[in-house]
Order: structure tokens, then sequence, then C-alpha cells
């Protein structure tokens, strides 16, 4: 199994953006000009590419050979388009299952997350391209290998995300603390895709206003709220339970 492979100098990472790898995130020398850069820069104004300008200190920590001022980290999966993975859903057998992650940050909470998804057999995962946790490979360990067997989307904005599923009548809830339903009411038989927001902000207003349900656990203690990991198993075994 790939974990995330790191490449280094301004033509390999023009090269690996030609061939169509999944770039995870480019790091880039804060000051860095010269030809072969704009030619670098050019591929990254039309494309939708995680960037970090980084002193030349953090590059030569990241890469020990000459990296001319550029290194990125490949995925070490190939990520599907949105409208094949929906349209897939729509000639499977099963009823559609997806998880919409707002804002995750957190590589293991990422990780368990796609685990516990994989088990519960989601029909897929859709991130948004930045903002993200990266698939790396603490993601890779903590998912157990799950992050290699369940289909994986990024999309420019999750609410365009929420917009084409529910073209395709598939419902969206969001899991949130503003709400007085909770889930263990809703009708998860449905197609329906469940949406989990970032570890301290939770799942953002815009993204709120355009769900179709929302939905919280019943907490019964003192602590506010649950590690968002274990929350989304919580909802996700929900589902399974009903559709039993």
């Amino acid at each position: 199994m790939k974990e995330t492979t790191r490449i280094f100098g301004i033509r390999t990472v023009i090269e690996a953006i030609e061939s169509g790898k999944s770039i995870e995130k480019i790091f880039i020398q804060k000051g860095l000009s010269g030809s072969l850069f704009q030619e670098l820069n050019r591929y990254l104004n039309k494309g939708n590419f995680t960037v970090s300008y980084v002193p030349v200190e953090k590059l030569n920590k990241l890469s020990k050979g000459n990296h001319q001022g550029v290194v990125a980290n490949i995925s070490p999966i190939s990520f599907v388009s949105l409208e094949k993975l929906v349209e897939d859903s729509q000639n499977s057998t099963s009823t559609p299952l997806f998880l919409l992650l707002d804002g995750l940050t957190d590589v293991r909470n990422f990780g368990a997350i796609i685990r516990t998804a994989e088990c519960c057999g989601v029909t897929g995962i859709i991130i948004p391209e930045k903002g993200s946790a990266p698939i790396n490979a603490d993601a890779v360990k903590t998912s157990a290998g799950a992050v290699f067997k369940i289909p994986i989307c990024k999309v420019n904005h999750i609410k365009d995300a929420i917009f084409h599923l529910q073209t395709y009548d598939i419902k969206t809830v969001a899991a949130t603390e503003k709400t007085d339903d909770v889930i263990y009411d809703l009708d998860l038989k449905q197609p329906i895709a469940i949406i989990m927001g970032n570890e301290e902000k939770g799942v953002s207003n815009s993204i709120l206003k355009s769900a179709d349900f929302k939905a919280k656990l019943p907490m019964l203690g003192t602590i506010a709220s649950l590690n968002v990991s274990v929350a989304c198993g919580a909802f996700l075994y929900e589902a399974v339970r009903q559709r039993l």
C-alpha cells in the first residue's frame, strides 16, 4: 500500500501536475521567481491546489535534495469525481449513504472517520479541495487501510456538492447542536448524506442553511460535545441500524 509520496524540484512538480497526479499540498519558497517558476505558477492559477509559501528552512527539512524552492506531497489515492460517485450510486442495489466533511482538519480524526465509514458501508466520502485534513501516512495508518477501499471525492465547495446530491433526491442531514431534533427521529433508510463539521466550529452556518435536515445526539453528561469521529460513528451506525 502506498503512503504519501514527497517530490521536489520545479520541473518534477510540473510533470506531476501534467500527468494528473493527485497532489495534496505544494510548498513554495517565499519570494521564488524565475521563468520555470512562472510556468509552474500558470498551472497553479488554472487548477485547485493547496499551496503554502514557506521559508527555505522549511523546504530544507522536507527534502534533502535540490528542491529548487518547491516541494509537493502526492496523495496515496486517486480521487473520484462527484459526478461519477453519484452516478455509480444510482446504479447500485444499495441505498446511497454519503458522508460530507465540512472543514475537518485533524488527520487522525479523518483516518478514524474513514475507517468507520468503510465499516458502515458508506457509498463515498466528500471533502473540500481546500481546508481539509490531508490523506497522508497518519491518515492511512489511522484508517487501518480503509482509505484504499472507499471512494473519496474532492469538491471546490461542500455547498455545491449538497446541491448536486439534492438534484438526485439525496437528502442531507447536518450534525449540529443548533437544533432540537435528535438523529434517532430522522428517516435514514432513504438516500441520505450526513454532514460532519470542523472539530472546533462544527458545520458552518452556510452549510446548515443548505442542508435538508439538522440533527444532534442526546447529551446526558456535563460535557457539551463529542469528538467528531465518535459523533460521526454514532450517526453512521444509526443509519446502519435503521437499514438492517
